[in-house]
């Protein structure tokens, strides 16, 4: 009893801890949440959004008024006779004039406002940016994720191959004890399998190499054979016009939107440029007392004469600016077509490609290594004849699987280029 509890019990504890190290794979969906969570320049990024908020608080603060008190005509010198006749005291106090007064001023011509709205314009720019930044970290992260579902494609090709050409010397070793082939040609044959090992250490290799650069981006420290991904390794034929992409990209692209915004920011400070070479009244009131008057009360107005304008550079600068970013705009604007424009047809040629292997090539290839399998089994054809259609077939298969990781990436660099997934 005692010793079918301690197997129950080493059971149990070996399915836990195979449980614990098991392989999780990631989808896309949980990598780019998990990337958008723990990314340090993503989350860098939003400091300057935070940072820029901060800035508008700043920018509609009201200028504080001025309190300013007076105690004049102040005699240290001053001595009177005390009442009771007995010596003098010493009062220098006894003829002053003490006076309060308080000064404010006064922003014309919607200074704050406009400040105000400059700095909100700053903070959406920073938020585009951020969202811009974010467009190009995600496409990184999706090309290594691509790459490391097309490094396990060719992986699991080339146990396939390996798998396949295994069974072919197993009958033909067999074929070699009955006599049906020379030893030199059973040699040649299984010098070939170091082809297909070769193959496989390398997508190994590739593989493990793709996920250590996905777990670096993700900044993750989880031992690769703990890691993998997991996602549909296809393409699709289906393709939105182009002009339809050129409208999206238009309404979509954060760096173009930032630069529209950017514009109208100068705008804004050219207005407030303007603004601030008008002049501020500064506002007055004092109280004090004048013996016989025991108190009275003033006011003040206080207007610099604007005889000359010191803000002509400024105003100059601001409009100057206006035209600068309305240049950046459009040259932006023919860069984000001519990246559509670039990635579309790559996509579209990559698809034209993937329709003519998977409709003729595959199958064309598969017919003959079989065809030519059988024969040379049977003696119909020679052993270069069935070499060279292993090999042909080995080549298309991973020529069709490098083309899905190439679509993949052409489809990215597209849902980059348009600022958005469309594919």
């Amino acid at each position: 009893m005692r010793q079918s509890s301690r197997v129950l019990f080493a059971i149990a504890f070996g399915l836990l801890i195979r449980g614990g190290f098991a392989q999780r794979a990631y989808t896309w969906e949980q990598v780019r949440t998990r990337f958008e969570m723990v990314n340090p320049t993503l989350r860098a990024g939003q400091l300057n959004i935070d940072e820029s908020k901060a800035e508008e608080i700043t920018a509609y603060l009201r200028p504080n008024p001025d309190f300013t008190f007076i105690l004049d005509q102040i005699n240290p010198f001053t001595t009177q006779p005390r009442v009771n006749g007995n010596g003098n005291v010493y009062n220098p106090f006894e003829y002053a004039l003490p006076s309060w007064s308080s000064t404010y001023l006064h922003e014309r011509r919607h200074k704050r406002e406009l400040r105000l709205e400059s700095a909100r314009k700053g903070t959406i720019i920073a938020q585009l940016q951020q969202n811009d930044l974010e467009r190009n970290l995600l496409f990184n992260l999706r090309n290594a994720f691509v790459q490391t579902l097309q490094a396990k494609a060719v992986v699991e090709l080339s146990h396939q191959n390996l798998d396949y050409y295994d069974k072919v010397l197993g009958i033909s070793r067999e074929q070699f004890k009955a006599g049906d082939i020379s030893q030199l040609d059973l040699d040649r044959l299984e010098l070939q399998r170091v082809q297909y090992e070769t193959d496989l250490q390398n997508a190994e290799v590739n593989l493990r190499t793709a996920k250590i650069t996905l777990l670096a981006l993700l900044d993750d420290r989880t031992a690769v054979d703990q890691f993998d991904v997991t996602g549909p390794f296809d393409f699709s034929d289906q393709l939105k016009p182009l002009d339809e992409l050129h409208l999206t990209a238009l309404q979509t692209r954060p760096d173009l939107r930032a630069q529209a915004e950017a514009v109208d920011k100068a705008r804004t400070d050219h207005s407030l440029a303007v603004a601030n070479g008008s002049t501020d009244p500064t506002f007055g009131v004092d109280f004090a007392k004048n013996p016989p008057i025991p108190v009275y009360m003033g006011i003040s107005v206080n207007i610099p004469l604007r005889i000359f304008d010191r803000n002509q550079g400024e105003k100059l600068r601001t409009q100057i600016d206006i035209e600068h970013q309305e240049r950046l705009r459009q040259a932006n604007e023919a860069q984000v077509f001519s990246d559509v424009d670039s990635a579309y047809v790559t996509l579209k040629s990559t698809t034209t490609l993937l329709q003519a292997y998977k409709t003729k090539y595959l199958q064309q290839a598969l017919r003959v290594r079989d065809t030519v399998t059988y024969s040379y089994q049977h003696g119909g054809s020679s052993l270069l004849e069935f070499l060279n259609a292993q090999n042909d077939y080995r080549t298309v298969e991973l020529n069709y699987r490098n083309l899905i990781g190439s679509w993949l990436t052409a489809a990215s660099q597209l849902n980059f280029a348009v600022g958005r997934e469309v594919m």
